[in-house]
């Protein structure tokens, strides 16, 4: 298997304004902060966030946030990043709120290529507004769409040169379904080892789904 680390900026030539980025990470955590950084640097702008937080002020996709590089978000709550509420509330960025399961599997649909699901969450709530009901069995449900995006961020404790990783605790969150839902999937590990020094027994993403990997500081 070949190599697959690249250089940061290899990395930035793939972004472009108008860009869907998956990211992992619950509150920043399993969130790329070199990945990010970069992301912040290149100027690319109007782009389409989707994860489960936009973390807090200072951390993980917050910055993107502030700085008003963002288009919309689609997310599962936004309440620990007041300046998240702030835009959305003026205007100046929209925001879809998912419950967290429903935002979970619509991505995991997406990665493996389904139509979409039923689920019972929401019926009769502001989450059902636009949305199909169907009834089986005597029980309402509404018929939720996959999710994919152009980029997938994810990060990992441990990676290889060839692309495979694992993922330590909480980032064990939503890094491995997002790398399964984007056409291109971009890994930032904090511990790089050479190809067939990461016990297979402990890979959770594996190399053939992962574009480019770079080394960064450990959290």
């Amino acid at each position: 298997m070949k190599s697959k680390v690249i250089t940061l900026d290899a990395f930035s030539s793939q972004l472009r304004d108008g860009m869907s980025i998956m990211f992992g990470g619950f509150m920043g955590n399993g969130t790329p902060p070199t990945l990010m950084q970069v992301l912040l640097d290149s100027g690319v702008k109007e782009l389409t966030l989707i994860g489960n937080d936009t973390a807090v002020p200072g951390l993980g996709v917050a910055p993107l946030i502030a700085a008003k590089r963002v288009r919309k978000v689609i997310a599962s709550h936004i309440g620990l990043n007041p300046e998240t509420g702030r835009q959305m509330m003026a205007g100046e960025m929209e925001v879809e709120l998912i419950p967290q399961g429903t935002l979970a599997e619509r991505i995991r649909a997406g990665g493996a290529g389904l139509g979409g699901f039923l689920t019972p969450t929401g019926v009769g709530t502001v989450v059902e507004e636009g949305k199909q009901r169907m009834t089986i069995n005597g029980r309402d449900y509404l018929l939720e769409l996959p999710l994919r995006a152009d980029l997938a961020l994810v990060h990992a404790k441990r990676g290889d040169m060839a692309g495979n990783l694992y993922y330590r605790r909480s980032a064990r969150n939503f890094n491995p379904l997002i790398a399964l839902a984007a056409d291109r999937v971009f890994a930032e590990v904090e511990e790089l080892l050479n190809i067939g020094d990461l016990d297979p027994d402990l890979v959770m993403t594996p190399a053939m789904l992962i574009e480019g990997i770079v080394k960064g500081e450990s959290q």
